[in-house]
């Protein structure tokens, strides 16, 4: 529905500057969604309608640096409470009003995107529109939970304590004889809720209050599942042996959830909203870093178009160093079959396929609605064929479907959380995908993207991979024309393994003349401009600096240096490869004042 909003107002912009003769509608239109229109005009008198309103003021997330996980979670909790309580401070106090009394109701803030929702009248819908700090005001819609699969007798056991096929598939197995089993990793799902009492999850609950959440209040203590869906997504990612095979990706990573669905199978916007803040911050406490490493969606929104509703949220995640992996959806075997908010640009979405490799027949292909020109859907697949899986009462259930697919995705994670504790989302996704196996066409393709899930390949990547950083600190501000200014070059090697031939190439400002580079361990050498400094190796850690001497130009103002960073090993998070310094170079001037002789 935003996108939709979005091209309405770009197509009215576009309309006015070309001439065209009709009036651009008032501003307040542009920002209501066109359903949520639609409702207003279908509204009995008095009746109220529920909006999700979300204000143009967002938290900047892409600053978020942190060192380490638990870091950047806290930078980045704080940072979306801190710019919604600036922002909603004064709509609070608006919403006090005693002429809001009759047309307002259940109004529920949110900080993991800066907005609210609420069931207003239309006269408040439209003076919500009206208000500048308000972007976009949309229908707060009420989602069905995923269909029960059919009901089919559990896939017989091959024998004692083996690990299900789909799982040899993946080569699970192979991680865990390596020693990495999930154990450190915890892993949540958005879904129908978890059967706790299985014997397969009971014991991998990480218990308290900080880890199930029910945005209804019908279970709010003990987790509780009605449909059996949200326990076999949770059987694949930490299912156990206790039914005479392996059949969780994880076994030893602890599970945490969020019941989206009520118990009636449905879902509101809002409640989905306030179980992607939970995941972020379960027990209130910023400080705490208690969020789950991994989060599984098997569910959708919506035919197959794009809504970009939980957009920011799936930003927020990220931005914690949390991959949001869905469900690519049961929706083909046509083309361009993707759902939302799986083909959000934030969301990793999964397809499935069967244990000969074969595309399952209604597993939705690319290309993305959403208009991914840089990505393609789903971005992988994975085993979702008569997967063998937890149920209600302790029982098993043999389901297929994208839903089953995703949760051997967020189990992998685990298993990579396991061996490397500390992941970025780049290189998450990045070991994920070069591990791929193609199937299919040659290369990647809208229909199994990549190609299928193997754990022990993506571990591969991460094991002969480096994650290269690179700071530049130069003189303080300003510099005098003709003064030495120093830029000093920090590299960093996160890991997880030792760069070697680990070059550093710094393109000097034309303005300024170059004086001497060098640092302990590393060679540099000046041409044209430009300072290139080489090591043979770089363990993890922080290498000896760079310090590059020039003098400042005479003329004066803003001179901008950047420089690069690269090594043999691939980088599976280049991100910051590159830094660049801005320094103000200050002008000296020469006054003559006349001589007075007496």
């Amino acid at each position: 529905m935003v996108a939709l909003a979005l091209a309405v107002t770009a197509f009215a912009v576009l309309s006015a500057s070309a001439g065209a003769q009709e009036p651009e509608p008032p501003p307040q239109a542009n920002k209501i969604a066109p359903d949520v229109q639609q409702a207003i005009e279908a509204l009995p008198a008095g009746g109220r309608l529920p909006v999700i309103v979300t204000f143009a003021e967002q938290a900047d997330l892409g600053q978020i640096k942190g060192a380490t996980r638990a870091r950047r979670l806290e930078q980045v909790v704080r940072a979306l409470q801190e710019t919604a309580k600036n922002t909603q401070l004064p709509v609070r106090a608006t919403l006090q009003e005693q002429r809001f009394a009759e047309g307002i109701a259940n109004v529920t803030y949110f900080w993991i995107f800066n907005g609210l929702s609420m069931r207003a009248a239309p006269e408040v819908i439209a003076e919500f529109a009206s208000r500048p700090e308000v972007r976009s005001i949309e229908l707060d819609e009420t989602i069905p939970a995923p269909a029960p699969a059919p009901a089919l007798p559990p896939a017989p056991s091959a024998s004692p304590l083996s690990a299900e096929e789909n799982l040899t598939i993946i080569n699970a197995p192979a991680l865990w004889q390596r020693g990495f089993q999930g154990q450190g990793v915890v892993v949540a799902n958005m879904d129908s809720g978890v059967s706790v009492s299985h014997p397969d999850l009971a014991a991998r609950w990480r218990g308290g209050t900080n880890s199930w959440f029910d945005p209804y209040g019908e279970h709010p203590t003990t987790p509780a599942d009605l449909t059996g869906h949200g326990t076999a997504t949770m059987g694949v990612m930490v299912g156990g042996d206790a039914g005479g095979t392996d059949i969780g990706v994880a076994p030893q990573a602890q599970w945490m959830a969020v019941k989206i669905f009520d118990d009636q199978g449905q879902a509101t916007s809002t409640a989905i909203h306030l179980g992607f803040q939970w995941l972020l911050d379960p027990d209130g406490n910023p400080s705490t870093p208690d969020a789950p490493q991994v989060v599984n969606n098997s569910w959708r929104i919506g035919n197959t178009d794009c809504d970009l509703g939980f957009q920011l949220d799936l930003q927020a995640l990220r931005a914690a160093g949390i991959v949001p992996v869905f469900s690519a959806g049961n929706t083909g075997p046509g083309d361009a079959t993707s759902v939302s908010p799986a083909n959000n640009p934030e969301a990793f979405a999964v397809g499935a396929t069967d244990n000969a490799d074969q595309l399952w027949a209604d597993s939705a292909r690319g290309p993305s609605a959403c208009g991914e020109l840089s990505t393609l859907y789903p971005e992988m697949v994975a085993p979702g064929v008569d997967i063998r899986t937890t149920d209600r009462y302790g029982t098993y259930q043999t389901d297929s479907g994208t839903s089953l697919a995703a949760p051997h995705v967020a189990g992998a994670l685990a298993l990579l959380w396991s061996a490397f504790p500390d992941l970025t989302v780049a290189q998450q996704e990045a070991a994920l995908l070069l591990g791929a196996v193609d199937l299919g066409s040659p290369g990647a393709d809208n229909v199994y993207g990549q190609g299928r899930l193997d754990v022990l390949a993506a571990y591969g990547e991460l094991v002969a991979s480096t994650q290269l950083s690179l700071t530049i600190l130069d003189s303080p501000d300003p510099v005098d024309a003709g003064a030495t200014l120093t830029y000093t070059l920090i590299i960093t090697n996160a890991g997880p393994s030792a760069a070697s031939a680990v070059t550093v190439t710094d393109e000097l400002p034309p303005e300024v003349s170059y004086d001497g580079a060098g640092g302990d361990g590393w060679s540099c050498s000046h041409a044209g401009g430009t300072v290139t400094c080489t090591r043979p190796n770089l363990s993890l850690g922080v290498a000896p600096g760079i310090a590059i001497t020039v003098t400042a130009p005479e003329a004066g103002g803003t001179i901008t240096n950047t420089a690069t960073v690269s090594g043999y090993e691939i980088d599976l998070d280049p991100e910051d490869n590159t830094a660049s310094a801005e320094t103000l170079v200050r002008s000296i001037y020469t006054v003559y004042l006349p001589a007075i002789f007496k």
